[in-house]
């Protein structure tokens, strides 16, 4: 069974591993059995955004989980505004607009309110003020129970950390990808979790690294057949090295996985229940790179 943490200051418990519906097939037959089966398992957190599909996931996130409503968190993100009939979208954090994309998104989810709601990105030019009282109204409004955002930029979630009472930020963070740790400690003190996203590497970090093979962040190709190779020596599966590399940090509440497939989850949570065998995270620092984040500082 999933084990649980706090996600941020909040009194939501969620799962150490949840889903991003993001990889969902737009067949609605065919999204069902990833999605009850991650119930099944105990997922109890499910990550979507009004921009996935524009917004055909969240209608079948929405219709597969209103049975199941009262048990479960979903969260889901706002800013990225498209126009029907044409291509590409704008991004949009005004007040005004919020208000309108949050009563989009609670049709499309069939529920009455969200759990977490986040701002899908960010900008040095955005009115944080404006931003932040419009999700504290939100919230005193009943309409979202906790609010948080989704950006690695630092220069734009410190003042969001700093100057609101969000709960939560969605970052990338992997072993061949860790430069969302060196905020670990400072979104930790303003009351954040972090919700880990891109964790297994484009299928870089599973057992079947050797078929996808490309050049990573900072790793060229033949480096990678290095790191990952020692890793899996080291650890035995590296699927699950790399859970119990995000979960080792308690700052980090729940690592989101994608899955088109059953099979793809059952293949994580497997790696999962291995994870919580393996304790020798310092040993995979030695052979990976801690690189930093050269912009948006």
């Amino acid at each position: 069974m999933l084990k649980k943490r706090n996600l941020g200051k909040s009194n939501l418990k969620i799962s150490q591993l949840s889903l991003g519906c993001m990889s969902l097939p737009s067949e609605k037959k065919e999204a069902a059995y990833v999605i009850e089966a991650a119930l099944d398992a105990g997922i109890n957190y499910f990550d979507t955004a009004d921009l996935y599909h524009l917004g055909v996931n969240e209608e079948i996130v929405g219709e597969l989980l209103k049975s199941h409503r009262q048990n479960l968190l979903i969260a889901t993100k706002v800013g990225n505004r498209w126009v029907d009939g044409q291509d590409g979208w704008t991004w949009d954090a005004s007040p005004s607009y919020i208000k309108q994309a949050v009563k989009n998104s609670l049709r499309r989810l069939q529920t009455d309110y969200i759990d977490v709601y986040q701002l899908h990105g960010g900008t040095q030019a955005d009115h944080w003020p404006e931003i932040i009282e419009t999700f504290e109204e939100l919230k005193r409004d009943g309409v979202i129970r906790e609010y948080g955002i989704s950006s690695i930029r630092p220069n734009v979630f410190i003042p969001f950390a700093e100057k609101s009472q969000a709960i939560s930020n969605m970052m990338q963070f992997n072993l061949l990808d860790q430069r969302a740790g060196e905020w670990f400690d400072m979104l930790e003190s303003q009351g954040l979790s972090v919700v880990t996203r891109g964790s297994i590497a484009k299928g870089l970090l599973t057992n079947e690294w050797r078929t996808r093979l490309q050049d990573y962040m900072s790793y060229p190709k033949q480096q990678l057949v290095d790191v990952l190779t020692q890793l899996e020596e080291t650890c035995g599966d590296v699927h699950a090295a790399a859970l119990a590399f995000n979960l080792h940090y308690p700052t980090v509440a729940s690592t989101v996985i994608g899955a088109r497939t059953k099979e793809q989850l059952q293949q994580n949570l497997r790696a999962y229940e291995k994870a919580q065998q393996l304790s020798n995270v310092d040993e995979m620092l030695t052979f990976t790179r801690q690189d930093r984040y050269t912009e948006h500082r």
